[in-house]
């Protein structure tokens, strides 16, 4: 067993809330910009006095339909500034968020609707009361749903027996602070004043990649702890005139922590509510850090490497990449000799720039969290000029519980314990972790609540990983996910899979080998990146993934990325065969969770009998 623990530097008071920065700010400084909507084209400033006023007029209405203290509001919206408002309007009215990725499917929405005791839900369209409609009779407790967009002469609500109701075609928020008109400063402050650093602030649900979502609780103080030490910990990314640009869903607790970190020390956030317009987002707002998952610079890098293929600049860009890794690499090992740095300054000018500027221009630090980010691409961004600080963390730790620090970066590592936080890896290699920021339980769920909380307040999280004599912590694979073959070797598919899926043309590669006499691999591609390749290898452009997955040209493109992950291990954990699948994997065909993980069991159940044909020989040993 080994642990490390961070010393303290934040203290969260017993009375404190989410809610007291809101009008702290909004006292200091009422003029500060504080958020950025999105409407059009544009993004409208809003400062922190305005968001005060949204906050006390939309609570109020809140109070006003009747929402107790500790009742449960959900939200099911995409991330928006409305998202914010109802957020701490919510707390603001001493009650409980539960929010619901755009992106659940009915099924889902009413297990969480059910299992929270959701009292009112806001949703963003119309599109989305539709699919809370189909559940609602099955969902007796919840007595309102309002609609964000209403577009005027819309149904905004649903009554309590599912069928439209109208309320003049206003959005929610509207609705609300109309119906708060009559809720008196005296009647609001009481509802506020019966929370305290303990109090329950939000339920969020785990995306539920194996069972049914766990609803984790967690209080203002957790929220309030993580946030403050993450500012704490990166003072240089958050300075006076920080800002950053949202495109995570806030469903997700890496997102909300940001939202909480920002409100706390009052920097600039600006929404993006739609991944297609990201880009082009980033060049108005031009953000000075970003908070994103693996999967965003996986992407960015990705399509700047095919699309230098595709346009003949191949050469220069493999180069470039070379040398930025080799860059970044010399700097943990006394620096760049005079050679690198002259190849470096020739390619920062010929293709560096340019993918800064994809990042906004200004952004030079980012946080990345969610999944493993491959060392690889670390060392390629650090390269160019674009740090990525890999931190980890779960919902039931509030987001981060460790994190790689400017100027002490360790590649291939999620950094050390975030300041008061213990790291614990127990026998079985399995991490636990202790701290402030931990959840305090799952909703309706006293047996997993016990198997995950222990007797000494530890997390017991179900991932294995490694703890350096510094405190570095690397993260090797799940318990649950370890594959052990019919030969009894204990195989982690996480550090190879990261590696195959490195190769731009792959999106996802899932190991299997569980019982079998040898480890092998489910893999999908990048539909774009199929599509450049195809065009570029002469193949029909009316040939589509499915007549090509056999081509010996584009498994050979794929085997370069096997045989380099099977470099890193032994024969015995090496990937022996593969199998190209028609289709990748999407969170609206329910093979990714809305966090971008591989829900495993429903892919081996739909392929099953792809995982059979790589086993020719007779299937389990």
């Amino acid at each position: 067993m080994r642990e490390y623990t961070s010393a303290p530097a934040v203290t969260i008071a017993d009375d404190a809330t989410l809610t007291e920065a809101v009008f702290r700010n909004a006292r200091r400084d009422p003029q500060h910009v504080l958020l950025r909507r999105k409407e059009g084209d544009r993004f409208v400033p809003i400062t922190q006095a305005q968001f005060a006023d949204a906050v006390t007029a939309t609570a109020r209405g809140l109070v006003a339909r009747d929402v107790a203290p500790g009742a449960r509001v959900g939200i099911l919206s995409r991330t928006r500034y409305e998202w914010t408002v109802l957020d701490y309007a919510i707390w603001a009215a001493g009650a409980v968020t539960v929010p619901i990725y755009e992106t659940s499917s009915p099924d889902q929405i009413e297990w969480i609707l059910a299992d929270a005791g959701v009292d009112l839900l806001v949703v963003e369209d119309a599109e989305l009361a539709a699919r809370v409609a189909e559940v609602r009779e099955r969902v007796p407790a919840l007595r309102d749903v309002l609609v964000i967009d209403a577009a005027p002469g819309s149904d905004t609500a649903v009554r309590a027996d599912g069928a439209a109701r109208t309320d003049g075609g206003a959005g929610a928020l509207a609705v609300l602070a109309e119906a708060g008109a009559s809720v008196d400063e005296e009647r609001l402050a009481a509802a506020r004043a019966t929370q305290n650093a303990d109090s329950l602030a939000t339920i969020i649900y785990t995306s539920g990649t194996t069972a049914r979502p766990k609803g984790c609780e967690i209080t203002h103080r957790a929220l309030l702890f993580i946030a403050a030490d993450v500012v704490a910990m990166l003072p240089s990314m958050f300075a006076v005139e920080s800002s950053t640009l949202l495109f995570l869903p806030l469903a997700h607790v890496f997102a909300r922590m940001l939202q909480v970190g920002v409100v706390q020390g009052a920097f600039e956030l600006s929404y993006s509510p739609d991944s297609r317009t990201l880009v082009a987002d980033l060049a108005l707002t031009r953000p000075t850090f970003l908070l994103a998952v693996p999967r965003v610079f996986e992407k960015v890098f990705a399509g700047a490497r095919t699309k230098a293929h595709g346009e003949g600049r191949g050469r220069i860009f493999d180069a470039a990449e070379r040398t930025a890794v080799a860059y970044s690499e010399a700097l943990d090992h006394g620096g760049p000799g005079l050679p690198l740095k002259l190849r470096h300054r020739v390619f920062d000018t010929l293709v560096y720039r340019k993918l800064r500027a994809a990042l906004g221009g200004r952004a030079q630090i980012a946080v990345s969290g969610g999944a493993p980010l491959s060392p690889r691409l670390g060392h390629f961004y650090r390269g160019i000029g674009f740090i990525v600080l890999e931190g980890y963390g779960l919902t039931e730790t509030s987001a981060p519980a460790t994190a790689n620090r400017p100027g002490a970066i360790r590649m291939g590592t999620v950094g050390q314990p975030l300041p008061g936080v213990t790291v614990r890896i127990a026998d079985d290699g399995e991490v636990l972790i202790r701290g402030p920021l931990l959840f305090r339980g799952y909703r309706n769920n006293e047996t997993a609540t016990k198997e995950a909380l222990d007797s000494e307040g530890f997390l017991h999280t179900g991932d294995l990983g490694q703890l350096d004599d510094d405190g570095y912590l690397r993260i090797v694979g799940r318990k649950k996910e370890l594959l052990v073959t019919a030969g009894g070797k204990n195989v982690a598919p996480a550090p190879l899979e990261h590696v195959i899926a490195s190769n731009p043309l792959v999106s996802q590669a899932m190991l299997v080998g569980d019982g079998r006499p040898y480890i092998a691999a489910l893999v999908t591609l990048e539909p774009d990146a199929f599509t450049r390749w195809r065009d570029q290898t002469g193949r029909p452009a009316t040939a589509d993934l499915a007549s090509l997955v056999d081509d010996p040209d584009l498994r050979a493109e794929v085997q370069g990325s096997v045989d380099a992950a099977n470099r890193t291990v032994s024969r015995a954990e090496s990937v022996r065969r593969f199998v190209i699948l028609p289709d990748d994997f999407t969170v609206e065909g329910g093979e990714l969770t809305p966090s971008l993980k591989v829900r495993r069991s429903l892919v081996l159940e739909r392929y099953a009998d792809a995982v059979e044909s790589l086993y020719p020989a007779g299937g389990r040993g």
